[in-house]
């Protein structure tokens, strides 16, 4: 489905694809002997020389290479094992020793195919992301679709493990993610049917009706954790993605600024002389130099937009805010969420289309002059 939000200002249209086709679609690149499902990561350390990084899985695998990418989320396991060296070694700033924060909870889920005929809404060209606000009750839910829960206090996954642990109770899994789906059935929502009444206004519906074309096993409570660490390698070893820095949903960024970090992070590899540590550390600081600022600016985005669903004072300034905002100022605020859009810089060149030009990336500049300077090499 085609999202025309950004065509104007990028020159390119933008795609919404389910998560399971684009999985199938990354697949589809990488040879299948380099996949390796089902492995978890428990032991990482260097080599005695430290020329190689080793890694220890669950079903007692070991593998070893010239560097590890922690891509691996969240409660990246890369992370915790590289963070517990830096600690007993006292280099481990103090905010990375905390835990990830979160204010909301969140059900999402994803419905069955439905029939254009009976939702003429998926037929249309243009995608619809819609926002509710609930009338005093503290729930917010968007149409693609998730329901969030407003906390009222910003706690942290671990004190909800003891607190749950303590009282012989869970609050993640199935059962709690359908009682949320009981307690919030009675949503209202725009009707999915798209019907108007006498006055041509679209009647309303209820999140029920979502969660009856929703399957139970595609139903998820998660924590809309937000943190930026700062120590984002060491050694051999570099983070990616959330491993390093999560972003809350609501300014729609999390997967891009991970593309974002692999793109830059797979430039500097490829134009990087040789794989010493010493040229590995650099361009590791030189990808967490490329990233950061632009990460704390959707970090900074995406907890603007979040106070949109706050239910206090904060929240209904920020909403009055977004409400009048003039088109002049919208523009502005677009320009600053689609700046940062690093290429690629080892395949052809895309054309620059659209309004506004991306910001200089000095590692796609990096492997441009590198990938250039193979194609004139001429083979003897």
């Amino acid at each position: 489905m085609v999202c025309h939000r950004n065509y104007y200002s990028t020159g390119y249209g933008q795609y919404i694809v389910a998560r399971p086709k684009l999985y199938e679609l990354l697949f589809k690149q990488v040879p299948p002997h380099k996949i390796h499902l089902g492995k978890r990561v428990l032991i990482t350390k260097r080599t005695q020389d430290n020329q190689r990084v080793t890694i220890q899985t669950s079903d007692n695998s070991i593998y070893e290479g010239d560097i590890l990418v922690g891509a691996d989320g969240a409660y990246s396991a890369v992370r915790q094992r590289m963070y517990e060296a830096l600690l007993k070694e006292g280099r481990l700033p103090k905010g990375d020793q905390e835990e990830l924060p979160f204010s909301c909870t969140c059900l999402v889920g994803q419905t069955r195919v439905l029939d254009p005929r009976e939702f003429p809404i998926v037929a249309e060209e243009k995608c619809h992301v819609v926002s509710v606000l609930s009338d005093g009750r503290p729930f917010t839910n968007t149409l693609i679709w998730s329901v969030v829960h407003q906390l009222d206090k910003t706690t942290s996954k671990a004190a909800l493990e003891q607190r749950f642990r303590n009282n012989e109770n869970s609050e993640w899994g199935a059962i709690p993610a359908q009682s949320m789906c009981e307690e919030t059935k009675d949503f209202p929502i725009p009707s999915l049917t798209g019907e108007v009444d006498e006055n041509g206004v679209v009647k309303m519906g209820r999140m029920g009706d979502i969660y009856a074309l929703t399957p139970k096993e595609f139903v998820s409570k998660v924590m809309r954790e937000e943190k930026v660490f700062e120590t984002w390698h060491d050694g051999r070893v570099v983070l990616l993605g959330d491993a390093c820095h999560k972003l809350s949903p609501s300014g729609g960024h999390g997967a891009v600024t991970a593309l974002h970090d692999a793109i830059a992070l797979a430039n500097l590899l490829y134009a990087m002389p040789t794989s010493t540590s010493s040229d590995i550390n650099n361009i590791f600081e030189e990808y967490r130099k490329e990233r950061y600022p632009a990460v704390m600016e959707s970090y900074n985005n995406s907890r603007f937009v979040a106070k949109v669903s706050d239910r206090g004072i904060i929240g209904r300034i920020v909403l009055y805010l977004i409400t009048h905002m003039p088109m002049w100022l919208w523009r502005l605020a677009l320009k600053k969420t689609i700046r940062h859009r690093p290429q690629v810089g080892f395949l052809e060149a895309v054309g620059l289309m659209g309004s506004v030009p991306p910001v200089v990336s000095p590692s796609e500049h990096k492997a441009r002059a590198e990938f250039e300077r193979r194609q004139r090499v001429v083979p003897l």
